[in-house]
């Protein structure tokens, strides 16, 4: 799930960069400082937009730089335990597949992929149904439930997923 937080921090402009857009300059180093990271109460800082600057800074003892005060939209992106999410399958390997959601890829184990034993070909890529015969590979659009989101800060997040529930799988097929 998307986010937008309203943060205010503070952004240093050095005697270098004076008599720019100060706008400009908080914007390229709050992009540096937030876009990347991990936060465990925001998730995935993916973007920052809407940013406003005090035109009056404070100098600080033998430093010559100014600093403002500057409030900003954080673009998140929080995986919830529950949601469901639909995407392409990014990778196949033997244990599972992995879905795009957003900026990051989430695991499907192959004992999440549905009610069906799934077997993998590693010719082909892909996982088969037994019974079902539906085949998952790359590119297929998949639906699936999140199950599991684990954020360790400062750039990790996993998320595991399970199409084994009503209205989930392959999107066409397994219900979806």
């Amino acid at each position: 799930m998307f986010r937008l937080v309203r943060v205010r921090d503070v952004v240093r402009v050095p005697p270098t960069e004076f008599g720019k857009d100060l706008k400009e300059i908080a914007y390229k180093q709050l992009r540096e400082r937030y876009i990347g990271k991990v936060s465990q109460d925001l998730g995935l800082i993916v973007g920052v937009w809407d940013v406003e600057v005090e035109p009056e800074g404070e100098i600080l003892p033998a430093d010559g730089a100014t600093y403002h005060y500057a409030e900003f939209t954080l673009i998140t992106f929080y995986p919830m335990r529950d949601e469901v999410v639909e995407g392409p399958v990014s990778n196949v390997q033997r244990y599972g597949i992995f879905v795009t959601i957003g900026p990051i890829d989430a695991l499907v184990h192959i004992s999440q992929l549905g009610d069906d034993r799934f077997v993998y070909d590693h010719a082909k890529g892909t996982f088969t149904g037994e019974q079902t015969k539906v085949t998952i590979g790359l590119n297929d659009i998949v639906r699936g439930q999140i199950i599991s989101v684990s954020i360790a800060p400062p750039s990790t997040i996993k998320v595991g997923m399970t199409l084994r529930r009503p209205g989930l799988g392959k999107v066409g097929k397994l219900g979806g």
